[in-house]
C-alpha cells in the first residue's frame, strides 16, 4: 500500500538542520541573539513594529490577555469554530468568554453576529473580540476595528493560520495579518503543521509600544533589567547605604508574570522556515487550485468557490454530506483527514458552563459537513491526486 498522507506535515530542509545546530554549537541555547533575531525577522515579514516570541501559541494568548488586563466578569466575543486556545485565554484570566457565529460562506467569525450582541447590551459589557483568521483566510480587521472603536473594546488576532495572508482595506490597499494597523495585538503558532515550524512555538506582534514592553516583561515572570524601570532604592539594590547605582546582577520581578520563553535553536529554526515562507504559500495556493478545479461542479462538494486573494491555505476545507464515511474511508486508504473544529461552545467545559446546542447554528451546521483535505507545500502532485481518486470514488 502506498505510504500514508497526514492533513498536515512540516517540511524540514537541510538549511534548517543546519541553522539549528549552529545553534546548538553557540554559546546559547537560551535568553541568546538568535531570539532577537527572529523577531526582528518576523515583524519585518507581517509589517508590525514589534514581535515577542514565546513557547507557543498559547502562550501568546495567555500573555496578550494578561497584558490587556482580561480580569474575572469581562467578556469577550470570539469565534466557536476554532481551537480552543483561542477562547481559553480568556478564561485562565477569569473572564467570559461569549461566542458568536460565523460567516457560512467564509468560515470566518461574522461581523454582523458580533454587531447584534453588542447592539443587545450596554455599552461597557464587552472588554475585546478575539477573530481567528480561520484555515487562513484573513479577517477583515478593518471592519472589526472600526466596531471595536465604537464600543471601546480590544482586538487580538489569531492569525495562527495565516501568516503572509492578507485582506484588502476599503482604499485598496493590502493589509497583512498581524501587521497591527487594525488588532492591539495578533498572534501566531510555530507548531509542525503551521506555515513556519519551530516544532513548538509561537509570535506575537504589535505597534504598540507600551504592550511590547509589558509582554517582555510577562514572558519571563514579570522580570525587567531596566534601570529606567526600577522601583526600589539604589542602596537596596547593592544593599550598600547610599549606594549611587544598581549593580550589575539587579533585576526587578513588577508582577506575576510567567517562563513562556522560546530557545535560541528554535527561534533558529524559525528564521530558516522564514526564509521560505512566502513560496511555502505559493505551493499551498497551487494546491488549493488543484482541488478547486477538480472539485467544480461536483454536487457532493459543498462550500467551495475559488482561490481567495490574501488566503494562507493552512488548510483546505470542503462541506459533504456524509462527512463520517468520507473520513473513515480515508483513513482506511491511508489518508488521514482532519475535522478543524469541533464548535467550541460545544466541548463539555464550555457546555458546563451554560452553552448548548443550537446556539450558533451556522457553526454547528459547518461542523456537521467540514473535512480538511491534506494540505502542505511538499504535498506532491501524485499524493493530491490520489486524494482527489479516493473522494471521487467514494461518492461515485
Amino acid at each position: 500500500m502506498s505510504s500514508s498522507i497526514p492533513y498536515g506535515r512540516q517540511d524540514i530542509q537541510q538549511a534548517d538542520i543546519d541553522a539549528v545546530v549552529d545553534a546548538l554549537q553557540s554559546d546559547y541555547l537560551t535568553q541568546g541573539p538568535r531570539i532577537a533575531e527572529f523577531e526582528e525577522q518576523f515583524s519585518a515579514y507581517v509589517g508590525a513594529k514589534y514581535a515577542v516570541a514565546v513557547s507557543n501559541g498559547t502562550a501568546a494568548l495567555h500573555l496578550n490577555a494578561l497584558a490587556l488586563n482580561v480580569k474575572p466578569g469581562d467578556k469577550v466575543i470570539t469565534t466557536p469554530i476554532t481551537f480552543a486556545a483561542s477562547a481559553n485565554c480568556v478564561r485562565y484570566c477569569g473572564g467570559e468568554v461569549v461566542f458568536a457565529d460565523i460567516d457560512p460562506k467564509t468560515y470566518l467569525l461574522d461581523v454582523q453576529k458580533v454587531r447584534l450582541l453588542l447592539e443587545a447590551s450596554p455599552k461597557g459589557t464587552y472588554a475585546g473580540i478575539i477573530p481567528v483568521d480561520f484555515a487562513g483566510r484573513a479577517v477583515n480587521l478593518e471592519e472589526y476595528r472600526q466596531l471595536a472603536d465604537e464600543y471601546d473594546l480590544w482586538i487580538i488576532e489569531d492569525s495562527c493560520h495565516s501568516p503572509g495572508g492578507y485582506f484588502v482595506d476599503s482604499n485598496g490597499e493590502k493589509q497583512h495579518c498581524g501587521n497591527g494597523n487594525f488588532a492591539d495585538l495578533a498572534i501566531f503558532s510555530f507548531h509542525p503543521v503551521k506555515h513556519i515550524a519551530c516544532g513548538e512555538g509561537g509570535m506575537i506582534t504589535t505597534n504598540n509600544e507600551e504592550l511590547y514592553h509589558k509582554l517582555l516583561a510577562l514572558r519571563t515572570h514579570g522580570i525587567v533589567k531596566d534601570e529606567s524601570l526600577y522601583t526600589n532604592s539604589k542602596d537596596f539594590a547593592s544593599a550598600e547605604k547610599n549606594s549611587q547605582e544598581y549593580p550589575g546582577w539587579y533585576m526587578e520581578m513588577q508582577e506575576l508574570g510567567y517562563n513562556y520563553r522560546i530557545t535560541d535553536f528554535q527561534a533558529a529554526l524559525g528564521s530558516s522556515q522564514l526564509q521560505r515562507a512566502d513560496q511555502g504559500i505559493q505551493r499551498r495556493i497551487e494546491i488549493a487550485s488543484v482541488y478547486n478545479d477538480a472539485f467544480e461542479n461536483k454536487k457532493y462538494i459543498k462550500g467551495q468557490s475559488g482561490v481567495v486573494p490574501g488566503h494562507a491555505y493552512h488548510l483546505y476545507v470542503i462541506e459533504v454530506d456524509d462527512r463520517l464515511g468520507l473520513y473513515n474511508y480515508l483513513r482506511e486508504n491511508g489518508i488521514y483527514a482532519q475535522i478543524h473544529y469541533i464548535p467550541c461552545h460545544l466541548m463539555p467545559y464550555y457546555r458546563g458552563l451554560g452553552w448548548k446546542e443550537g446556539d450558533v447554528p451556522f457553526a454547528e451546521r459547518y461542523y456537521s459537513r467540514c473535512i480538511s483535505l491534506p494540505m502542505f507545500p511538499s504535498l506532491t502532485d501524485e499524493e493530491q491526486h490520489r486524494v482527489l481518486d479516493k473522494v471521487n470514488e467514494y461518492y461515485g
